[in-house]
């Protein structure tokens, strides 16, 4: 990608380049932009949000993660359109993970050289509260390294209602049993017009950023995501990045943004779905807008090894997981795997320092 000399810029690229927030308005005329003078600018924001991290490494670094994905239960009750992972209580292959299934899953993530696992489920409509808090005891005493990254603000919201209790009790009982983060699935599109129509009976907007505001002043860090490339305008993609913008400069809390593009195989919701381009112009934009987000990381789990790579180059300075297990886009008919060579190969092929990294964007190797 070429260098855009800033003589050249119009008055809102110039903003961009040195730094400046931009608002709705700006950030849709920048999205009309050649893919490639986008890119730049987000290249830019993202050097600028990296400047004074990993200080003194002299090469720009670019990292990645080893951890797992864990789906606690795959027993649903909010049927979200978009999802061929989920089942319903009397199907053959609903199930609820066993304690030994998943001590050997842990197992093999440390084997690995993992530091983290990202434990999600369905909206179960049946498991007491009891069972998470025992859950998260058992991991955290039985492998007190690893990171819990777990439990979505829908989840929580889920919680809330069907537990009868505050965020704020249920949260602390979380964190309490063990929780060390929370992750930002269930982002959706963060736009309740869309959101009615795509997973009606999940958390709505408010409710998932409450969840977040809760967290973060309970000093857990959160990611925020965003699946794009559905029923959604262009608008609603930046009403979504201004909405998660107003959180972070309100309780500083996330750690990293993260989006992906909606995949339609084995799904209720029809809707097209879009390509590479569309990815890396909505990540770059990302990378502009969320001028209060240091980290940005790129889905080469919806995109591909190739795509996940160029992302680097379009905002993102972290390429995610090797993701040891992945169930939700697989189920919806995206298979990409990678190894952690893979990863360090893809990284120094830029020029940048491959390093892994924890949940915190700390060095660990």
């Amino acid at each position: 990608m070429g260098v855009i000399c800033s003589e050249a810029l119009d008055e809102l690229e110039q903003k961009v380049w040195d730094g400046r927030r931009i608002g709705p308005a700006e950030a849709r005329r920048l999205y009309d932009l050649p893919l490639e003078a986008l890119g730049a600018l987000a290249d830019r924001r993202r050097q600028l949000a990296k400047a004074d991290h990993y200080e003194g490494r002299g090469n720009e670094i670019a990292t990645y993660s080893v951890d797992r994905n864990i789906n606690y239960t795959n027993v649903c009750n909010v049927y979200c359109k978009f999802c061929a992972f989920y089942r319903v209580e009397g199907d053959a292959d609903a199930y609820v993970i066993s304690v030994a299934e998943l001590d050997r899953k842990i197992e093999e993530t440390i084997a690995h050289g993992g530091t983290q696992i990202l434990l999600q489920g369905g909206h179960h409509p049946k498991l007491p509260l009891s069972w998470y808090l025992d859950l998260l005891n058992h991991i955290k005493s039985r492998f007190p390294q690893i990171n819990i990254h777990g439990f979505s603000p829908s989840e929580f919201i889920h919680f809330r209602d069907l537990f009868k209790l505050p965020l704020d009790d249920i949260i602390s009982q979380f964190v309490k049993a063990g929780l060390g983060s929370i992750p930002g699935g269930g982002g959706e599109i963060l736009v309740d017009r869309v959101r009615r129509r795509v997973s009606p009976r999940k958390a709505m907007t408010d409710d998932w950023l409450e969840v977040m505001d809760v967290a973060h002043r309970l000093g857990l860090n959160s990611s925020a995501t965003m699946m794009f490339g559905h029923v959604e305008t262009i608008e609603d993609r930046i009403e979504h990045l201004d909405r998660v913008r107003v959180q972070q400069d309100k309780s500083g809390g996330f750690t990293a943004f993260i989006g992906w593009t909606f995949q339609a195989d084995h799904t209720r919701l029809r809707a097209p779905m879009v390509g590479a381009h569309e990815y890396l112009r909505t990540q770059a934009l990302s990378r502009v807008y969320l001028d209060n987000f240091d980290n940005v990381q790129s889905s080469w789990v919806t995109q591909g090894p190739e795509i996940g790579q160029i992302a680097l180059k379009y905002g993102a300075n972290d390429l995610g997981s090797i993701m040891l297990e992945e169930n939700v886009v697989s189920k919806a008919g995206t298979i990409h795997h990678m190894s952690v060579a893979d990863m360090r190969r893809l990284i120094a092929e830029l020029g940048y320092e491959p390093h892994q990294r924890d949940n915190w964007y700390r060095l660990v190797d």
